[in-house]
């Protein structure tokens, strides 16, 4: 008499693990396709300079969104100053249907030191532009996907996705580079406190700055990988990489591109 419900527990508990196998193997099956989306929106950002060997520089990864001519990327991508006087200007290249790479010209349009992002806005033909989910429903231990270049053009400009998952959900303060940098906005965020920021149980490169991180069934982005824990120098992030990346909130972004209107 006791044996027999626990049997039916587990012919029950056998019965919603068939079930719910074929659920997980169709959202696994959803990735390459979500990734070959993905990509059509990913960019290397950098600087472009006509007589300069190579012209293009790269320094970050970013990806279109609104309307296919912003690109969101990290602001700490961006270079300070542009050498004006060689002709140098922001660009960003984009990977064609045929393979080949092609550098446009792109502007600054917003950008919010506070939160490490920065809008640009495209030249020309727009790109195909992600969605930006509810990060605020993101929670610790959900799998992702990020797609970037990482080591930049080491390895040459083609973006690579890595699996990841979100370590934790902890408190950050992004300070100003210097106190020369310290203007009245990031004195306030200082003020005001920490906000959430994703941490990331995977490993990126200093190239992925700006990568965006994806839900792989649906392609829309939850987070902007900020930075990368690095022990020692860059150099040995590459030997020696921590595994520990970062990424903003889309929410963040969300707001941004809200302002820029």
């Amino acid at each position: 008499m006791v044996r027999q419900p626990v049997r039916r527990r587990a012919r029950l508990a056998a019965l919603s693990l068939a079930l719910a196998l074929p659920v997980a193997g169709a959202a696994q099956n959803l990735a390459p396709a979500t990734i070959a989306q993905v990509k059509a929106s990913i960019v290397a950002v950098g600087t472009f300079e006509a007589l300069r060997n190579p012209p293009f520089t790269f320094s970050g990864t970013g990806f279109a969104v609104g309307d296919g001519l912003q690109i969101a990327t990290n602001e700490h991508v961006l270079p300070k100053t542009l050498d004006t006087g060689r002709n140098e200007t922001l660009a960003v290249a984009v990977q064609a249907a045929d393979g080949s790479v092609q550098v446009r010209p792109v502007r600054r349009l917003a950008a919010d030191p506070a939160h490490d992002l920065a809008l640009l806005k495209l030249e020309g033909a727009p790109l195909p532009a992600l969605r930006l989910g509810n990060s605020e429903r993101v929670r610790e231990g959900e799998s992702y996907l990020l797609t970037g270049f990482p080591i930049g053009a080491v390895l040459g400009l083609y973006p690579a996705t890595h699996q990841i998952m979100i370590a934790a959900v902890t408190p950050i303060v992004i300070p100003a580079a210097g106190a020369d940098k310290l203007d009245a906005r990031s004195a306030r965020q200082l003020a005001k406190g920490a906000f959430p920021i994703f941490q990331l149980d995977g490993t990126a490169y200093p190239g992925n700055s700006g990568s965006p991180v994806y839900d792989a069934a649906s392609g829309e982005v939850i987070g902007i990988v900020n930075s990368v824990f690095v022990k020692g120098t860059k150099e040995s992030a590459i030997t020696q990489p921590s595994g520990i990346t970062y990424a903003i909130p889309s929410v963040k972004l969300r707001e941004l591109l809200d302002r820029s209107h």
